[in-house]
């Protein structure tokens, strides 16, 4: 068995940076809000985004080797994991607020095992696994609340939308283990960004006709913010913690979101969350902990 890697101090740097970059982004969400559209929001992130990962790209002198024939399952890949998620996030969040929609979307690692373990044999779902997921899913629960599910209403919408983009990541990540083995993972985030702007900019224009010139200063600040440090740096920064930590302990960053997402909300425009919000997330925590299961082996 491969040894698991360690994380060094130089890891932990970049898991808190991204932790604290991520946790960003729901408050910048709100912000943009203030005064754009949710399709255009989506539109502005991904479409700057996609220029600055190209730009990374070129300077970095990374290999392409994309073909015409790999256009269609980027453009899928854009939709699920950019397109659907980012959109469902930000109207959910005109109804909810950053700390909660953060604890709904910390849900995707639960929803992303489950999924792999029904579609991959390598990927079977241990007693660990199992529990954990069931713990995920009563924490996600407990945190929308039992009125919340069964009575529908702008906020009960707003969760289910989290709830949704969630799934989306999920299935996103599953396709794209299958859909794009060898790839650099550069041109992987720079063709899926290029896909899912492909996809939001004629929806932006179609549905919402935005003026841009209505945009304020603290909006525009958010967008800026959201497209290149919480999507483009966010993902080189991904990927260079990937390679140092290994995906085990790159899961961790999940964990350091949501306290970040709560406290931004609650300093910068007084948010304030129920204790259920925060019982729920403490019991979606021990499910990914189990999940992650290196705790429990120490254990025994």
């Amino acid at each position: 068995m491969a040894p698991q890697k360690s994380l060094s101090t130089i890891a932990w740097g970049l898991l808190f940076t991204m932790g604290v970059i991520w946790g960003g982004s729901f408050l910048a969400n709100r912000a943009a809000l203030t005064t754009v559209p949710v399709f255009t929001v989506v539109a502005v992130r991904v479409g700057i985004a996609a220029l600055c990962m190209w730009g990374w790209v070129l300077y970095r002198r990374i290999p392409v080797g994309l073909s015409a024939s790999d256009a269609g399952r980027f453009l899928l890949l854009g939709f699920l994991n950019n397109a659907i998620p980012f959109s469902l996030i930000v109207w959910g969040q005109q109804h909810i607020t950053s700390g909660l929609a953060s604890i709904i979307n910390a849900s995707t690692a639960i929803f992303t095992v489950l999924f792999a373990a029904i579609a991959f044999a390598d990927e079977r779902l241990t007693w660990n696994k199992a529990l954990g997921v069931l713990l995920g899913f009563t924490g996600v629960s407990v945190a929308i609340g039992i009125h919340e599910i069964t009575h529908f209403n702008p906020r009960s919408l707003g969760q289910l939308a989290c709830v949704g983009a969630a799934l989306s990541y999920a299935v996103a990540a599953l396709f794209g283990r299958v859909a794009f083995a060898g790839y650099r993972p550069e041109v992987i985030a720079a063709s899926m960004l290029t896909g899912s702007a492909v996809i939001m900019i004629p929806a932006a224009l179609w549905f919402e006709a935005p003026d841009l010139s209505a945009i304020s200063l603290t909006s525009g600040a958010a967008l800026i913010y959201l497209a290149v440090v919480a999507t483009a740096l966010a993902y080189v920064l991904y990927y260079r913690t990937l390679a140092l930590a290994g995906a085990g302990n790159l899961s961790l960053v999940t964990l350091l979101v949501v306290p970040v997402a709560i406290t931004l909300g609650a300093l910068v425009y007084d948010e304030r969350l129920s204790t259920d919000s925060f019982v729920g997330f403490a019991i979606l925590a021990l499910g990914m902990v189990l999940i992650d299961g290196r705790i429990v082996k120490r254990k025994i």
